[in-house]
């Protein structure tokens, strides 16, 4: 990575703590908007960057919500660096959304499903609203914001 790629990675790392921070009341806790910087980093630097966004973006999201659930915050941080990395795959091939349809999916149903046997299915099941309204929420800003972004990056590098 170059000088210009880490400052932007450092940048949207920051801006997902200011995601982290918006909290929006939700069925079990709270949502947070600590991934719209992370997709949006995997839509316009790529995969490994979005990844890290969505790695450091969400141990810092749960370390302002309190880490409620422990040591399990680092193992949920990789599900979501996962989640990004296969986002800006198939968001690279042009396939938007439905990048933003498997992203929603995997963050509301698969990425809880380790919990579903540490902590049994109430746990899981009631995880499941907050988490879908976190994600489409997460999902749609990103796809609306990315391409504004793209346009932006790109006006810049021709003025260079």
């Amino acid at each position: 990575m170059n000088i210009k790629k880490v400052s932007l990675v450092s940048l949207f790392i920051a801006l997902s703590v200011v995601g982290a921070s918006i909290k929006i009341p939700a069925i079990v806790s709270s949502v947070a908007l600590d991934m719209v910087p992370a997709l949006a980093a995997g839509a316009l630097l790529g995969s490994l960057p979005g990844a890290l966004v969505a790695l450091f973006g969400h141990l810092v999201s749960a370390l302002i919500g309190g880490m409620p659930l422990g040591p399990f915050h680092f193992l949920i941080a990789v599900e979501m660096a996962l989640l990004v990395w296969m986002f800006t795959v198939i968001y690279d091939k042009g396939k938007r959304i439905l990048a933003g349809i498997l992203f929603v999916i995997g963050n509301t149903f698969v990425s809880p499903l380790p919990f579903l046997f540490i902590m049994g299915s109430g746990f899981y099941i009631g995880m499941i609203p907050s988490l879908l309204i976190g994600a489409v929420l997460n999902t749609v800003l990103a796809l609306l914001l990315a391409p504004r972004l793209t346009s932006v990056f790109l006006h810049k590098e021709a003025v260079k």
